[in-house]
């Protein structure tokens, strides 16, 4: 700024409610009212709260799929592959397995267009998914959905243990499975990974573990 004075800091992140249409950001103002002045800026954004810290830690999610299924961790928190920085969770499920909400939420983003799949870093652009947003500001992600593998839209309001997509290999994948991870937003694309609990048929508020098998039973 040249010759004015504005009511925000630099890099100051700020929160704007869902569904606004006009928000008050800052007001800039002359130094000297007799002088020229001249401004520039620039903006990042994200959906979500970026700077939220607390959330239901107490939480019981369902298993993400069919009742009376028994499925394998084989990839757990902080993973040798690809969860070496992610607390997420990779369910053996085989291609075109149905994939059930863990947690009632509004969807935010689903993607289902992509055909490719492949080990590397590189092919994380063609994950199919589903975004939800959990009442306490969490987001799931449903990964590596199978081409037009979703069963819902953007605006959804989800139940839990509703249908919400098909299994598959795509994106950032060595073999068919279902990548499961909660997070909550950051404004620079990062993500806070959350470690969530679970309702199995072995008991409430479990923390799966890789290597493990688990049984979804109601």
């Amino acid at each position: 700024m040249t010759n004015l004075k504005s009511s925000l800091a630099n890099d100051k992140i700020i929160l704007v409610p869902a569904n606004t249409k006009r928000f008050f950001v800052a007001k800039i103002t002359p130094v000297n009212p007799s002088e020229g002045n001249r401004f520039s800026y620039t903006t990042t954004f994200n959906f979500g709260n970026a700077i939220q810290e607390d959330f239901d830690e107490d939480y019981l999610y369902a298993l993400p799929f069919a009742k009376g299924k028994t499925h394998l961790i084989f990839q757990g928190y902080y993973g040798k592959f690809s969860h070496q920085k992610d607390a997420a969770l990779d369910f053996d499920l085989k291609i075109g397995d149905p994939v059930y909400a863990a947690r009632e939420g509004t969807v935010v983003l689903t993607e289902d267009s992509n055909h490719h799949g492949c080990p590397t870093i590189s092919c994380a652009k063609f994950n199919n998914k589903v975004l939800i947003m959990h009442s306490d500001g969490t987001f799931a992600d449903y990964a590596h959905l199978k081409y037009k593998g979703v069963a819902v839209k953007k605006g959804d309001e989800i139940k839990k243990g509703q249908l919400i997509g098909y299994s598959g290999n795509t994106g950032f994948s060595s073999g068919p499975h279902l990548h499961f991870g909660v997070f909550i937003n950051r404004i620079d694309g990062s993500r806070t990974f959350i470690k969530t609990k679970f309702k199995t048929s072995q008991g409430e508020g479990i923390l799966l573990e890789e290597g493990k098998t688990y049984t979804r039973n109601d």
